[in-house]
């Protein structure tokens, strides 16, 4: 099945929209303890999640060790849930194919993300695997993305207005990413490109609100997943951690089922 369809029909059969990020915090735990604590969060948010989202970044940051646990992590998820890889890859010619080999081969990802910013050719290794989902940073989370994404081009659309076409009509396998953090630009993004899935992070702890998103992309089950990482992971510390991870799943599935509502 395709990854969109795969994620179209689990979040209509759970009604939700929830992504739950897999990111460990080196801060907070062992990497010893990694895949048992992961394990636990899964097993917990189930209920509550369309798809779950490693950044590769967090298992990287041990080493070995770190890409072990990562893969008793993925092993851990129950099948049928999609997973996104996020990786952010973006390179040329062979490194773009061996990263794309790496990921879907190896990793066995149902999607990734990845930077366009090089060009088609360089994403193209990627929509090369048919039915595997691609998303492409359009307009990200972070306080620092207007510096760039925001700059008016020669045509008057601003960068990420020309992402969102242009990647968008590379495949129906391209999803975008959008932050909850920019609002605006994310109702943007969607009236560009109505029928384009879209991965939102920034709720919770980047500041996004589960209101202003479904204000400004609907509520789409396939067609966007919102993303929680830390407000999930670390909901609270030491016992009951899992407890307070499907708690902190299921209230932002409600807050997102409740606008969408309000907004009927």
């Amino acid at each position: 099945m395709r990854f969109f369809e795969q994620l179209a029909r689990r979040s209509s059969e759970i009604d939700s929209l929830v992504c739950v990020g897999l990111d460990p915090d080196f801060r907070k735990r062992r990497i010893e303890d990694v895949a048992a604590f992961n394990r636990a969060i899964i097993e917990a948010t189930t209920p509550y999640a369309a798809c779950y989202k490693p950044n590769i970044a967090f298992y990287e940051q041990f080493g070995l060790p770190g890409l072990r646990a990562l893969e008793a992590t993925l092993a851990a998820i129950p099948p049928g849930i999609p997973v996104i890889g996020d990786v952010k890859r973006g390179d040329i010619g062979n490194t773009a194919e061996a990263y794309a080999r790496a990921m879907f081969e190896q990793w066995g990802f149902g999607a990734v993300t990845v930077s366009g910013y090089q060009g088609r050719d360089t994403v193209e290794p990627f929509l090369a695997y048919e039915g595997r989902g691609v998303f492409v940073l359009c307009r990200t989370s972070n306080p620092g993305s207007r510096e760039f994404q925001e700059q008016r081009l020669a045509n008057g659309r601003m960068l990420f207005e020309e992402v969102a076409l242009t990647a968008s009509a590379w495949s129906p396998n391209v999803g975008l990413v959008v932050g909850a953090t920019a609002p605006n630009e994310l109702r943007t993004v969607r009236a560009l490109v109505p029928e384009t899935p879209l991965l939102i992070p920034g709720v919770g702890t980047q500041g996004g609100r589960p209101e202003e998103v479904v204000a400004a992309a609907g509520y789409l089950p396939g067609k966007m997943v919102v993303n929680a990482s830390r407000g999930v992971m670390y909901a609270t510390e030491g016992p009951g951690f899992a407890e307070a991870a499907a708690e902190a799943a299921r209230l932002l599935r409600d807050q997102l089922k409740a606008a969408a509502a309000a907004h009927a």
